[in-house]
This record gives structure tokens, sequence and C-alpha cells, in this order.
């Protein structure tokens, strides 16, 4: 309702009063001055009717009818209804009808695939950590080499940045087993020698785009087999297997801790640039789930282990798990994708899985250290 419903002035084709001083409404006629007429004082029809009816044009006065027009006029409008606008009529809602009931949240993915997966996953790396330590390095190897060749055919694909893989995949490779063998001297060292074969590997090739091409190699050497090192040298302890054994169900924990909290009761984002679907009520889930399997891990599968240190550790692996998860986060939104990759149902590809355990294994390896010893 606006404000012409409301002690409007009066407009043509508006049979009110318009001298007020005579109690008489006075019509102009062409041709015939004015013309007394037996006006109403007041609107033929109701206010609130006001804006939704059109205006009446007003028929001049023929001489020697006016009295008996003015009457038929009035008597005619009088009787009949209002004319409302139905240019854009409102639907009229049914109320036969059940309202429609709100979307249920969706996972957002397959979840019997990608528990299938990763159960068959988890059951492969269980198996070789305990049967022969070597066989578990050259999974991890594997995996490496894998990760390796996602991400560069992303960065070729999206960018044309051509980071050149055969280098990368051998160096990242023998730094795997370099940590395993030599320690953290072996990785450093196999890192040096893998940058170098990237700047040498990269000659082969016309000038246009070499430093890009290298950065973004030695980017990926540094990325994803040398911080996959300290995983093969947490197995060199005695209790190896146990140490890597609570690195990764720490992992898994934060993950699936975040992602069943935020998706129950997620409100407010936590990074909404860039990634929209992690929510601070998650990253607290995440944080009490690795800090409860910490203290259990430390208490019951880490030789010389306090209750107390599994809560540290499993503070330090939510957040550094987080901060991985949204780094490559990062990465994939600057090359406009979604998955580094679709060999794994239900996940994306392997760096998608990679993306939260390579930023949190040498937190893991460090505190090992700290708390417990390097043996």
């Amino acid at each position: 309702m606006n404000d012409s419903s409301w002690g409007a002035p009066p407009q043509a084709g508006y049979w009110g009063p318009t001298d007020q001083g005579h109690g008489q409404g006075h019509i102009q006629s062409p041709g015939h001055g004015h013309v007394q007429g037996a006006a109403p004082a007041g609107p033929a029809y109701d206010a609130y009717e006001a804006p939704q009816t059109r205006p009446m044009p007003i028929v001049p006065d023929v001489a020697g009818h006016g009295d008996n027009q003015d009457d038929d006029r009035r008597a005619a409008r009088l009787s009949r209804p209002p004319v409302r606008n139905e240019t854009n009529p409102e639907p009229m809602p049914d109320a036969s009808q059940p309202a429609p009931k709100p979307p249920k949240k969706s996972a957002g993915r397959d979840l019997s695939a990608a528990i299938g997966v990763g159960v068959g996953l988890g059951a492969v790396i269980v198996a070789s950590l305990f049967v022969v330590k070597a066989v578990f390095v050259g999974v991890v190897a594997v995996a490496v080499v894998v990760g390796l060749w996602e991400l560069t055919k992303r960065l070729d694909e999206r960018k044309g940045i051509r980071a050149p893989l055969v280098p990368l995949a051998l160096g990242g490779a023998a730094m795997v087993v370099a940590g395993y063998v030599r320690g953290a001297e072996g990785a450093w060292v196999a890192m040096a020698l893998t940058t170098l074969a990237v700047l040498v590997w990269r000659m082969t090739e016309p000038p246009e785009g070499y430093l890009r091409d290298v950065t973004a190699g030695v980017f990926a050497a540094f990325y994803v087999p040398f911080l996959a090192t300290f995983v093969s040298m947490m197995l060199t302890a005695d209790d190896g297997p146990q140490r890597v054994l609570t690195f990764l169900l720490l992992t898994v924990v934060s993950d699936t801790g975040a992602y069943a909290v935020g998706w129950r009761f997620g409100r407010n984002k936590l990074a909404p640039r860039i990634s929209p679907g992690k929510t601070r009520e998650g990253l607290l889930g995440a944080v009490a789930f690795a800090m409860v399997a910490g203290a259990l891990c430390m208490e019951f599968l880490i030789d010389d282990g306090a209750w107390w240190q599994g809560l540290v550790l499993g503070l330090a692996v939510a957040v550094s798990a987080t901060l991985g998860d949204l780094g490559e986060s990062m990465i994939k939104r600057d090359l406009g994708i979604k998955d580094m990759g679709t060999l794994l149902p239900g996940h994306g590809g392997i760096m998608d899985r990679l993306d939260s355990l390579l930023p949190t294994a040498p937190v893991v390896w460090l505190l090992f250290v700290l708390f417990v010893g390097s043996g």
C-alpha cells in the first residue's frame, strides 16, 4: 500500500468535491462554463481499493442534461465492481499441497566407493608395514611417483608448465629410499641431486619458459618426495611400524573428525576463499578426534610414550593436516580443477589423499624424536 491510498489529491475522473466552499462539484464543459452537478462529497468506492483501480475519464456534459447525466454516471459507477490490475497476478498457494521439504545435506562424494577404496589401501599399507619394512618403502616410492605424475600433468594441462617428470620420478624414488637407508642426511643429498637433475634435464629444450619450468620442478621435488622421506625415516626406529601406523591413524582420524563434525554441525566457514566446504566446527572436530586418538596411540602403541604426549601430537596433526589440505586446495583453485586425478574412485587422485599426509609427516617425525627419541 502506498501513500496515494490515504488523502491523495483529486485526479481526473475522481468523482469527489471540487469546490468545498459550495458543497457542490463543478464540471468544466467545453463551451458552456461551469455546470453545477450533484457530485457526492466523498469517493465513490472504498479508499483501500484506490491503488488497484483505473481512473475513469471525464465525459463532457451536454447542455441541458448535466444533472441527469451526472446521476446516471454516479449510479453506473457505484454498481460496477472495481477493476483490478491483473497484469502480473500472484499465484495463490494451494493449501491442499504439502509444503516442500528442505533438501537433505549431501556428503558431496560417493561414500561407498570412498570407503571401499580406503579399506583396500589400508589393508595394503598395514600388510606391507608389518611384514617387510622394505616393501612398505616401495609402496611409498610408488605413491610418490604417481603423485608427481598427477601434479606435473595438471601443471602442463592447466598452466602450460612443463616440469620434467623423468628426473623428478627417479630422484623422488631415490629420496624415499635414501631417507630409509641414510636418514635425514641421505634425504637432503638426494634432494640436492634431484634439483640438479631437473636443471640439467630442462636444458635439452628451448630456453623459453626455462625458469618457470625448473621452479615448478624444484617445488614438486620438495612438496612430494622430500616430505614423504620423513615417513621412511620414521620406519627406521625399533618401533618404526607402530610410529608410521600412529602417523597414518591420526591423520585419517583428523580428516574423519573434520568431515563428520563439519557435515553435521558446520556453520561458520574456515577459509571460504580457499575451501568453501571447510568449517570452524569441522576443525574443532578434527582436533578433538585426533587428540583422543593420539593419547590412545602414545599410551598403547609407542614405546615409552605417555598419554599427554599423545594430546600434543594429536593437536599438531590436526593443525598440520588442515593446513596441508588448504595448501593443496590453493593449488587446485589456481589450476581450476576439483581433483588432481581420477585414479581412486570416491577420493580423486593419489595427490588428493597425500595432501594432508605430506606436511604432517615431518611434524610427527620431529615430535617422536623429541618425545621418545629417534631409535
